[in-house]
């Protein structure tokens, strides 16, 4: 299946929740999704040799390195640092709204320079052999998004980008704090339309407000490429990932989020073999019983369980065996 297959159904990156621990599990419950790091920042690969942020399993991909930054030399080494960690795609982050992001000059505050982020696409496509993708808002602060998003896509398409992912709000970048930036500004799924009628040879993928594979496949049937799932699929994984091979790609069949417990068990064995801790992990499970019998008994065993010394696979089992059997009535995506 190629890559853009699999962008069909993807994962957003997201700050402090898409580790590699995050992504194993999700892996577990889709074979196809396409699955994206954190955002990285080519400062800290290329300046701080923070090679560490690019460890992953080959046995997860296919994975998406996202990056932010805005000088088109750095995040060309960036990129194929990344590549040569074995990662598939490049993600240059033009979505970002956080203060942080800003006083870098990187993330949505890019929204407002498109041909400097035509620049960095165009360096790192020359640096790489993998696709270089971007992740962008429909505009910052006053822009018109009607005026903004078209031009903005024609200077990435012209610099050699094939795919965007389009979170369907506005950034604003003075006024409201990333948290709020997530859930205030209004979504406008009609301008992304908009946008895939008028470029119909860019992979358009669509972000923001999704929560269901019902909602996905809608999106799909309208004629978009992909669609991005965030915070749905992080707090309640098993309703976006354990249905989306035969839903959403047509293949496969439904996994089942107790057989990914079993299968993460190694897993955590290897991890703790390596002086990791067993809530490094445990910590992005917490959802995978949502809204099931027993769900409760089961994060709050992770929760208070997870830091005890000697804490290990048994806790799992044992949390495990507090979950009652599942109601398929109340999984329709």
């Amino acid at each position: 299946m190629q890559l853009n297959q699999h962008a069909k159904l993807s994962i957003a990156p997201m700050m402090d929740w898409t580790d590699r621990h995050c992504r194993h599990l999700h892996r577990l419950l889709s074979r196809q999704t396409l699955l994206y790091t954190e955002m990285v920042t080519s400062a800290a690969l290329v300046r701080g040799q923070a090679l560490h942020l690019l460890e992953q399993s080959q046995e997860d991909h296919p994975v998406a390195l996202q990056l932010g930054g805005s000088d088109p030399d750095e995040l060309a080494r960036a990129a194929k640092l990344g590549v040569e960690a074995g990662y598939c795609e490049v993600n240059l982050n033009v979505g970002c709204p956080s203060d942080r992001v800003q006083s870098g000059c990187f993330g949505a505050v890019l929204m407002e320079q498109p041909g400097l982020v035509a620049d960095c696409v165009a360096a790192m496509s020359d640096a790489v052999a993998v696709p270089v993708t971007v992740k962008c808002r429909i505009g910052v602060d006053d822009q018109d998004p009607t005026v903004l998003l078209p031009a903005f896509l024609t200077h990435v398409i012209g610099a050699g980008c094939e795919r965007v992912s389009i979170h369907a709000r506005k950034a604003w970048l003075q006024g409201l704090s990333p948290k709020e930036n997530r859930n205030i500004p209004p979504l406008d799924y009609d301008l992304v339309l908009q946008m895939k009628a008028r470029f119909p040879d860019l992979h358009i993928t669509i972000n923001g407000g999704i929560t269901s594979l019902d909602q996905a496949q809608a999106f799909l049937a309208a004629g978009l490429d992909g669609v991005m799932i965030g915070r749905a699929a992080y707090h309640d994984p098993a309703a976006i990932l354990c249905e989306a091979d035969p839903r959403i790609f047509g293949v496969g069949k439904a996994s089942l989020p107790e057989d990914a417990v079993v299968q993460m068990l190694p897993y955590i064995d290897d991890h703790l073999a390596k002086g990791g801790k067993l809530g490094q992990i445990t910590r992005h499970m917490l959802g995978l019983f949502a809204g099931r019998p027993g769900a409760r008994a089961w994060r709050r065993m992770l929760s208070e369980g997870a830091h005890r010394q000697g804490a290990g696979p048994d806790l799992l089992l044992e949390a495990l065996r507090q979950i009652g059997p599942r109601n398929d009535l109340q999984r329709t995506g």
